[in-house]
């Protein structure tokens, strides 16, 4: 693709409204991935409903926002 071309479609992406463009952008971004993997979104939805299971039966280890943002503090060193 040429240079011209590239101003071209930059000029008219402008013109488009911010849903649009973030429409396009998320489109782009997407070409940009590999077919999708159904057995990757399966295992999430897995983990999630395994993570919801144990805090409904009272078998995980909740943590308030403040002490979240301490260990992660920690962890990244600040």
């Amino acid at each position: 693709m040429t240079t011209e071309t590239l101003d071209r479609l930059r000029s008219q992406i402008s013109t488009l409204s911010k849903p649009e463009r973030a429409a396009l952008a998320r489109e782009l971004i997407m070409s940009l991935d590999g077919p999708r993997d159904d057995t990757v979104e399966q295992a999430w939805n897995d983990e999630v409903a395994r993570r919801v299971s144990k805090v409904k039966d009272g078998k995980a280890t909740l943590l308030s926002r403040d002490e979240f943002r301490s260990r992660m503090r920690t962890r990244l060193g600040q």
